[in-house]
């Protein structure tokens, strides 16, 4: 039983998964806006990340819309702490970015499609 050769494998099977979950160039952007009904902010919250993602993720994103009345355990599940919070599960790293997303450079920095500028 070759249990080194086995083990690298694994090795490298693991390295290959999150190179593939990891990687941005033509990535499926899973995101999920976590809203509180219709209100007001909900809705600019949705309007937003559509228009954001139509222009910088055309065919590139998977949006689900979840309102926290209608599930209110997925609160407690993805600690979420304010409403509305748009949570960008894979690419990999999880990030989450709290607010209504009319910040659209704070939204893109978020979701991992613009570096950071530093600022002097």
């Amino acid at each position: 039983m070759n249990t080194q050769s086995d083990k690298n494998k694994k090795e490298d099977v693991s390295d290959e998964f999150n190179k593939i979950i990891t990687e941005t160039k033509n990535a499926v952007y899973c995101l999920r806006l976590y809203v509180a009904g219709a209100n007001l902010h909900s809705l600019k919250a949705l309007k937003n990340i559509k228009q954001i993602c139509e222009e910088y993720l055309p065919g590139q994103y998977n949006l689900e819309v979840i309102d926290i009345y209608q599930q209110p355990g997925l609160v407690v599940v993805e600690n979420v702490v304010a409403i509305p919070t748009l949570v960008k599960e894979l690419p990999l790293p999880l990030k989450k970015v709290i607010g209504d997303l009319s910040n659209t450079s704070k939204v893109l920095l978020g979701l991992n499609l613009v570096l950071e500028q530093n600022q002097t």
